[in-house]
């Protein structure tokens, strides 16, 4: 499919910034709008999204993996265990890829899944019925919540970063950030095993040099979060090493330790694979 047959733009950029209520981005000239759109890839992104508009959400993370011509070397398959009532975890090294990977690894293996607080999902229809509880946007948060905790308690594969946020230059090694605790909690009280997934790679030097840069002048506005795109693209045709570990019991977060310090065991066990 070439630009020209692009029926949908999921992603404009230019609709979006008029459609916020900041002034100042309002006010930013167009060429540097024209900028932004460049930097997302707004048109390729599209072009893919609406080459593959009619199909399902396991048959798009085929599909995408296909078009980016990604070489998958995943080690450990026997450790998905035949229950997926499970909390999928992994390092966060790249943003998107390594999302599409853990989310088609799972769903090849049982059929559905549910990915917590993906943002990598947000801006592909394609995958959004994969969010947990991503219908409930517009209820109140009470209502969210009773949603999200239902998803807990079901039978559903669930898929989770725990950093929250892609690996950065930390201590001069690049790595994920602590691990928030919750995913902990709810693997005791909804009864999940942990399975750990370690990806292996890195994004780019320009990447990372962002983010030290804006660090050291105290800018707190997330740049290098708009080179992700990029960085997907970047991964074309590249050879992408994974390695699944063994299901880790829920019943091995005891009160030997608190939430906190046992999810950061977990991404220790994840970086030791």
């Amino acid at each position: 499919m070439s630009l020209s047959e692009i029926k949908v733009k999921y992603i404009d950029v230019e609709n979006k910034i008029m459609e916020s209520d900041s002034k100042l981005l309002k006010s930013f000239p167009k060429f540097f709008i024209n900028f932004l759109s460049w930097l997302v890839q707004e048109n390729e992104m599209n072009r893919i999204m609406n080459k593959y508009a009619d199909t399902s959400e396991v048959t798009f993370l085929e599909k995408v993996i296909e078009e980016f011509q990604l070489d998958l070397q995943i080690e450990g398959l026997e450790n998905l265990p035949e229950n997926g009532k499970c909390f999928f975890v992994g390092n966060h090294p790249f943003g998107v890829i390594d999302g599409l990977i853990l989310t088609h690894t799972v769903c090849k293996k049982y059929g559905t899944l549910k990915a917590i607080g993906n943002d990598a999902f947000t801006f592909i229809p394609q995958l959004k019925p994969l969010i947990a509880a991503v219908n409930v946007y517009d209820r109140t948060s009470k209502d969210y919540i009773m949603e999200l905790q239902k998803i807990y308690e079901s039978d559903i594969p669930m898929t989770h970063f725990p950093a929250g946020e892609v690996s950065r230059l930390y201590h001069w090694k690049i790595q994920d950030t602590h691990w928030q605790k919750s995913f902990i909690g709810k693997a005791v009280s909804c009864q999940r095993d942990i399975v750990p997934f370690h990806f292996y790679g890195r994004n780019s030097i320009q990447f990372y040099t962002i983010f030290v840069i804006r660090t050291l002048f105290g800018i707190k506005l997330n740049l290098e979060l708009s080179l992700l795109t990029r960085e997907m693209f970047r991964k074309r045709g590249k050879t992408i090493k994974v390695k699944i570990g063994k299901p880790i019991p829920y019943q091995t977060f005891d009160k030997s330790n608190n939430h906190n310090i046992w999810a950061q065991k977990v991404r220790d066990i994840v970086y030791g694979l």
